[in-house]
C-alpha cells in the first residue's frame, strides 16, 4: 500500500492551499470586513476550488489504496463516484477558474497594479502569498493534469456549468455593488455601463475558451502518451 510520488505531490499541494487559505483569511484587511467578505473575490473562491479539488484528489488516491484488493463492488462503485466528482471538478472549475484568475490577474497587474492589486494591499499581503494566490495555481494544476487521466464530461454539459459559474459570480459582484455602491475591483469604477457589460460577456467567453483548452489540453496529453507506449 506504498504512496506513490504523484499522491504524496498531492497532499503537499493540498497542504499548501490550506496554508495559502489559513494565512489568507487571518489577515485583517478592510475588504474583509464588508459585505461579502472574502467571498467577494474570485482569487478567494478560486482558493477554495483548488483546495477542495485536491482534498477530493487525496481521497481518491486514499480510497484506490484501501479498495485495491479487497474485492467489494460497493467500494468500487463508490470509488468511481468519487473519481467522477474529481475529474468533473477539474475540468468545469478547477482549470477554467484557475487559469483565469491567474492570466487576468497578472494581465491587469502588468498594464496598471492600481486596477486590481494596488501598493496599499503589500502592507497586509507579503510577496510569497500573492504568488500563492496568483501564480503557483497556474503550476500545481498542469501537473495534476500530467500526472492524472481525467474524462471531461459531454461538452455542452461541461460549457453550460462554466457559464453558470460565470454568469452566477457577475450577478454576485453587481449585487455587492448594488448594496455597497462600490466594485469589488477597483478597474470596475473607471469604466462606463457599456464597458462593464462588454468586460463581464468577454470574461464569460474566455472562461469557455479556457474550458475547451483544458479539453484539448488533457486529451493532447494522454493521447501522445498512449501512442508512446504502442510504439
Amino acid at each position: 500500500m506504498a504512496l506513490v510520488p504523484c499522491q504524496v505531490l498531492r497532499v503537499a499541494i493540498l497542504l499548501s492551499y490550506c496554508s495559502i487559505l489559513c494565512n489568507y483569511k487571518a489577515i485583517e484587511m478592510p475588504s474583509h470586513q464588508t459585505y461579502g467578505g472574502s467571498w467577494k473575490f474570485l482569487t478567494f473562491i478560486d482558493l477554495v476550488i483548488q483546495a477542495v479539488f485536491f482534498g477530493i484528489c487525496v481521497l481518491t488516491d486514499l480510497s484506490s489504496l484501501l479498495t485495491r484488493g479487497s474485492g467489494s463492488q460497493e467500494q468500487e462503485r463508490q470509488l468511481k463516484k468519487l473519481i467522477s466528482l474529481r475529474d468533473w471538478m477539474l475540468a468545469v472549475l478547477a482549470f477554467p477558474v484557475g487559469i483565469f484568475v491567474v492570466a487576468v490577474f497578472w494581465i491587469i497587474y502588468a498594464y496598471d497594479r492600481e486596477m486590481i492589486y494596488p501598493k496599499l494591499l503589500d502592507n497586509f499581503i507579503p510577496g510569497w502569498l500573492n504568488h500563492g494566490m496568483h501564480t503557483t495555481v497556474l503550476p500545481f494544476i498542469l501537473i495534476e493534469m500530467r500526472t492524472s487521466h481525467h474524462a471531461y464530461p459531454s461538452r455542452s454539459s461541461g460549457l453550460a456549468a462554466i457559464c453558470t459559474f460565470s454568469v452566477g459570480y457577475i450577478l454576485w459582484v453587481c449585487w455587492v455593488h448594488q448594496v455597497t455602491g462600490m466594485w469589488v475591483y477597483p478597474f470596475l469604477e473607471h469604466i462606463g455601463p457599456g464597458a462593464r457589460i462588454l468586460f463581464f460577456g468577454s470574461t464569460t467567453i474566455l472562461m469557455n475558451f479556457l474550458y475547451l483548452l483544458g479539453e484539448v489540453l488533457n486529451s493532447y496529453i494522454w493521447d501522445t502518451q498512449r501512442t508512446a507506449r504502442l510504439k
